[in-house]
């Protein structure tokens, strides 16, 4: 029986963050900073953990394997990983210049997909910038 799983975010302490996410969102972690929490992902680099139900304690990427990948959709790629990884983002200073190869380039020398971005700005200061 599928039902809506709560997820619990993975955390990210990169130079650049701030204390946004915990002193203002409520981000349950003891690192500082707290640059980045990511709200969905099946990256190994921080996966995120099943909070209720039968699968409580497992990772997302457990339970895509243990139910099948139809549960993500039948549009969505059998052969790959799953494509999508949702964060907030908590930039206190500049953040580090960042590069984004495609698949073709990514599987060829990073062992995994490329990765497309799409960036939904929340809140900023006044004098914020992307570039």
């Amino acid at each position: 029986m599928l039902y809506p799983l709560k997820l619990n975010a993975a955390f990210k302490d990169y130079l650049w963050g701030g204390t946004r996410l915990r002193d203002e969102f409520n981000k349950q972690t003891d690192i500082d900073p707290v640059a980045e929490s990511w709200e969905l992902s099946c990256h190994h680099d921080g996966e995120s953990i099943i909070s209720n139900g039968e699968f409580s304690g497992k990772t997302l990427a457990q339970y895509i394997k243990t139910v099948g990948k139809d549960v993500i959709g039948t549009k969505a790629p059998k052969d790959k990983d799953f494509p999508i990884l949702i964060k907030f983002i908590d930039a206190k200073q500049s953040l580090s210049v960042q590069v984004h190869p495609d698949d073709k380039y990514a599987l060829l020398h990073e062992g995994e997909s490329g990765k497309t971005e799409m960036w939904y700005v929340m809140d900023a200061t006044p004098d914020a910038t992307l570039i």
